[in-house]
């Protein structure tokens, strides 16, 4: 039994080995509170020992509570061991590929478990419909404990959802819908309660923008997810600059978070300096505590023990990492993840979007001639050098973004594969393959703002009034 226990362990990741620990340390804790039987408590104790061993041989590492293996968490003063290793965080994505990000590779060193065949046929049946695009192509490719999530479901216990939008500029572009687009799906086929948090406070800690400037881009931002169209009834969005004052229930979470996690672990997993504002290093504790539905008393009846489901991009997993550790330390279950990928810039994967370029994304303020120019004129190409050479040797969708963008936003998947076979055997051109996408953008942006349009100060102001949902808890 020993020998099959090693060789189950050899074949983890550093990371993999570090969550088993962590567990059953865990384990032992609840064991020694419930006053289990000695020679349970005790063979508990051997297999937390014996875990800590392998991880140290593996790491060559002590583990410590709370900071993932150093190698392994990506911060943005971390040195790689290889020139070419993708670098992830929550402010920094960079990559040398011009495929993208390496999302196989990033599963391992993050210790994720990808989305496979099998967990998207399971909430098919859950759900009892064709699951989203985004999941039936690999757009939202990573998770953590789906299984329980839908296991709640299917026993007609409650979950609920939260995401969320960090607001560093006026124009959000079309990027940042993806979570939204698809937590949207997510509130409509579970039926669940979501809140959905704006981080002003974040962005005035690390842009150089005022805090009336943080909020006033919350609320401008609040409008364009109202847009997504996203049910009142079930929804609260909220800013922290004005939530974390009225709630006592969130406050108290975020000091809980705070009080279990040390300096040292918060410099780990975010590469925070002895130079950084002590607000950026005790925000991932305000991060974490919407996963915690005691944070919303109003929307859960005081209720404590009712598990989240996060949709994100993978470059906030770090916060939820922190937050899983730390959440059964303070008593509350662990958040569930899925993850998305990146959405690339028009001029490449492996270059960054900015707000402050216009051109490196499509605005949701952009107008019909503006989205014209930018993907003809910008958006990277993996067609070839000539007519001649194209139709010969044909294009390369791996690396074209106009396709890339295509697999985001045309829902159709016959008409894709369609263009893929087309474009892959030179049939079609790049700058028809430019066009599809130009034909497919025009309608959606300009139906977002028309949309976007109806949405008033006052339904702003519904939405974001802290108060019961359309759920009994």
């Amino acid at each position: 039994m020993a020998d099959s226990l090693n060789c189950d362990l050899k074949s983890l990741s550093p990371l993999q080995l570090f969550e088993r620990v962590t567990e059953q340390g865990e384990k032992v804790r609840a064991l020694k509170a419930g006053k289990a039987p000695k020679d349970e408590i005790d063979a508990a104790v051997r297999m937390l020992l014996s875990l800590k061993l392998s991880y140290k041989t593996t790491t060559g590492q002590d583990y410590q509570a709370g900071l993932p293996p150093k190698d392994l968490v990506l911060i943005n003063n971390v040195t790689t061991k290889e020139e070419d290793e993708d670098l992830v965080d929550p402010w920094n994505v960079q990559t040398s590929n011009a495929k993208g990000v390496d999302y196989d590779k990033l599963i391992v060193r993050f210790g994720s478990s990808k989305i496979d065949t099998d967990l998207i046929n399971r909430i098919e049946r859950a759900i009892g419909q064709k699951p989203h695009h985004f999941l039936r192509r690999g757009i939202f490719f990573s998770h953590r404990d789906m299984d329980q999530i839908l296991d709640a479901y299917e026993n007609k216990k409650p979950f609920y959802l939260y995401t969320g939008r960090g607001p560093s500029s006026q124009a959000m572009h079309v990027g940042h819908l993806i979570p939204f687009l698809f937590t949207k799906w997510l509130q409509e086929v579970f039926d669940v309660p979501l809140v959905i948090q704006l981080t002003d406070d974040e962005k005035y800690l690390w842009k150089d923008m005022t805090v009336e400037k943080a909020h006033e881009y919350a609320r401008e931002n609040a409008k364009d997810i109202i847009a997504c169209g996203f049910d009142i009834n079930k929804t609260f969005i909220f800013s922290d600059l004005d939530y974390l004052g009225t709630s006592a229930g969130f406050y108290k979470n975020i000091v809980k978070v705070q009080k279990h996690v040390t300096f040292n672990q918060v410099k780990g997993i975010f590469g925070f300096t002895d130079s950084d504002c002590i607000g950026k290093i005790s925000f991932p504790a305000i991060q974490a505590a919407p996963s915690f539905s005691s944070s919303f008393p109003q929307i859960f009846n005081g209720k404590e023990n009712i598990q989240c489901l996060i949709p994100c991009a993978i470059d906030q997993d770090p916060y939820f990492r922190m937050t899983r550790d730390v959440a059964p330390r303070i008593g509350q279950p662990k958040p569930a993840l899925l993850h998305s990928v990146f959405f690339p810039a028009l001029q490449g994967a492996q270059t960054k979007m900015s707000a402050s370029d216009p051109n490196s994304s499509i605005f949701l303020t952009d107008t019909p001639k503006q989205i014209k120019t930018k993907i003809n004129k910008h958006a990277f190409s993996g067609g070839r050098d000539t007519i001649e050479e194209h139709r010969k040797y044909g294009g390369n969708c791996d690396v074209d973004v106009s396709f890339m963008y295509l697999t985001f936003f045309l829902e159709d998947d016959d008409r894709l594969e369609q263009l893929k076979q087309a474009y892959t055997s030179g049939e079609l051109l790049t700058g028809e393959l430019k066009k599809v996408l130009i034909e497919t953008m025009q309608p959606l942006v300009a139906a977002h703002q028309e949309r976007r349009k109806q949405v008033t100060d006052e339904i702003v102001k519904q939405f974001m009034t802290p108060r019961k949902l359309a759920f009994e808890f």
